[in-house]
This record gives C-alpha cells, structure tokens and sequence, in this order.
C-alpha cells in the first residue's frame, strides 16, 4: 500500500482536530481519559479510521466508545470545517490495542530475562563433559609431522 502524501497530511490534521475536539468542546461524561494514537485515511480520502486509548478499565473503554460513537457527527463537521476538504471522509473510531500488546511484550521480555538468569546460574558451576578443548592443536604432533600415536 502506498502511503499518499496527501493523505498523510489529512491524518496528521484530522488527528489534531478530533483531539482538539474531545479536549474542548465534547463533554460526555462517559468520555474518559482518551488519548487520539494514530489516523489513517484511506488514498482516495473517503474513510479515516481514528484510533484512540483510554485510560481506566473496561467499563472506561465501552463508555468512551459508546461517547465517541454518539459524538462522531460532531466531530466530523467540525473535520470538514477545518480541513476544507471538498468531501469530509467519514470517521470511524478504533481501540488502540497498544497498551496491552506493550504489557504482553513486557512480560514476556521479563520471563525471558528470568529464563536467561537460571540458565547463567546454571552455567557456572558446570563443567565439560569431555575435554575442555577437544581439536587438535600443532603442539600435539610428533617429530615427523606425524599425529600422535598415543591419542
């Protein structure tokens, strides 16, 4: 997918506005603690998906959800206001599941780091089950050139 630089500036402002928009002039009292993460719109710059996090639990999120739902003509008119575009795309608001996927990642580098840990405990008091360096080395030949017989 082509990334259009038309679109990319039309993101960047519609981001702005929509966050300008819950900070000032939506004032649900299911609206949380919302944070806009990211706006992609679609080449032909019809759609624009808006995604967002909340801060709180889940009853936060479906109550955001549901303030945002009910305010989106709202914040849509006030996009076509500001954006002058000759067709104002429609919006369509997406949980930003960057949060939990950051949390998932951080547990699993914190096991791993537990992992590695054992496994260096582990390791210090081992030793090899043969010799330590099992090749051959030049000193390990006889006179002629030979190998040694006696290995």
């Amino acid at each position: 997918m082509v990334d259009h630089p038309r679109a990319r500036k039309l993101a960047d402002r519609i981001q702005q506005v929509v966050a300008q928009m819950l900070d000032t002039r939506i004032k649900d009292p299911r609206l949380g603690f919302v944070t806009v993460t990211d706006v992609r719109v679609t080449g032909d710059l019809q759609h624009a998906s808006v995604f967002y996090t909340v801060l709180g639990d889940e009853e936060a999120r479906t109550g955001t959800a549901q303030a945002l739902e009910s305010a989106k003509g709202l914040i849509r008119s006030e996009v076509g206001k500001q954006t002058g575009v000759r067709l104002t795309p429609t919006l369509e608001f997406h949980l930003d599941a960057v949060p939990e996927t950051a949390a998932h990642l951080d547990a699993a580098l914190l096991e791993a780091a537990r992992r590695d840990a054992e496994v260096s405990a582990l390791a210090t008091g081992a030793q090899y089950a043969g010799e330590a360096d099992p090749y051959r080395k030049p000193a390990d030949e006889d006179e002629d050139g030979e190998p040694d017989a006696a290995r």
